[in-house]
């Protein structure tokens, strides 16, 4: 179905971005049949799910995430991962005390900014974000299970499409800041 829907946009003679699909009726609009609730459902299942087995490494739902960034070398203050991770940052400030007394991250001043504290992985920190990647790959791996190279393949195209319609409809920020 996916392929044939792809197929019949391919042969059409208007581009693409001039359609503009109704495939959603107002006035005959089930929730459940939305592919925006039938996405959201996925990304809070594989949440539980990768929350569950993160917490085989000590990890909350919460923690992981800031750990992961920190490994891979974003982020070196908890301003910058707040901002990063959409967190409040007094939130964000805790996240890091409980992070700091597990062990996992440590803080020290910053070279070119006395005022500023900068988060590195401890090497505990260092093993327990590099069991990260490993996990997520896991729980991706079983949510495509039955899915075959090109459908996978197919499923990222559209994926990728659909967000980048929805980037076309951000309405730029305004000037002087968040809104």
């Amino acid at each position: 179905m996916i392929a044939q829907a792809i197929d019949n946009a391919a042969m059409s003679s208007t581009p693409r971005r001039a359609a503009r699909p109704r495939f959603y009726d107002g006035r005959r609009y089930v929730a459940g049949d939305s592919v925006g609730y039938l996405l959201n459902q996925v990304v809070l299942s594989m949440r539980r799910t990768i929350e569950q087995r993160m917490a085989a490494h000590g990890l909350t739902a919460a923690q992981w995430y800031p750990l992961w960034r920190l490994k891979l070398g974003h982020d070196g203050t908890a301003r910058e991962l707040a901002r990063d991770t959409d967190i409040d940052a007094g939130a964000m400030t805790r996240l890091i005390d409980r992070l700091v007394q597990k062990g996992l991250v440590a803080r020290s001043r910053s070279t070119t900014d006395r005022r500023a504290l900068v988060l590195r992985l401890t090497p505990a920190g260092e093993a327990v974000a590099a069991e990260v990647p490993k996990v997520l790959a896991q729980v991706n791996n079983d949510y495509l299970r039955g899915f075959d190279a090109d459908e996978w393949r197919e499923l990222q195209g559209l994926l990728q499409r659909m967000l980048d319609n929805g980037r076309g409809l951000a309405e730029p920020a305004p000037r002087g800041g968040r809104r």
